[in-house]
């Protein structure tokens, strides 16, 4: 199991290939489609993001509510099939990582290949278990969206699967 700093360098990515395991410590922030939306009508009129997100890696989560003692509660991945409209402008704009659950369509393949980029996989039915890695959080943008707000999440040894590397090799394809 390979063992990854955030943000992800270009030498760390060239380095993954679809099927590995890996933990990710460091910084990430969050967003499901209602945040997705908001930000690609940005970039299609040439305003602004909120928050930056060149270099970024970004989870697809709408967490529960958090029990004393944690910084977020259960915080499965969404199914990420939901963000593929979106997902090519973010990544020609810096985006570096998508941490979600299931298939990307063929535009996003494309898109994470050109860019240079990677999807992970993380595990679906392991909410509980993925929020122990969610040491801290923070909001960034859209807390109207509540749960869907842009958040900052700090994690230690995060644990997802290499879906989709940046050659385009998928998992959900061998």
């Amino acid at each position: 199991m390979k063992k990854l700093t955030l943000p992800l360098t270009d030498e760390q990515i060239n380095g993954l290939k679809a099927g590995e395991s890996v933990l990710l410590t460091g910084t990430m922030i969050t967003g499901r489609d209602a945040a997705h939306k908001r930000l690609f009508e940005l970039a299609e009129k040439g305003e602004a993001l909120p928050v930056n997100i060149d270099g970024e890696t970004i989870y697809y989560v709408g967490p529960a509510p958090a029990k004393p003692g944690y910084a977020v509660g259960p915080a499965g991945p969404t199914s990420s099939y939901r963000m593929d409209k979106y997902a090519p402008k973010l990544l020609d704009m810096g985006l570096k990582a998508m941490i979600g659950k299931g298939r990307r369509n063929d535009d996003v393949k494309k898109a994470i290949v050109h860019n240079h980029a990677v999807y992970f996989a993380a595990i679906g039915g392991a909410a509980a278990l993925i929020a122990k890695s969610i040491k801290k959080t923070e909001p960034i943008c859209y807390e109207d969206l509540g749960t869907e707000s842009i958040r900052m999440y700090y994690v230690e040894d995060f644990p997802c699967v290499v879906a989709i590397d940046s050659e385009g090799n998928d998992v959900y394809e061998r």
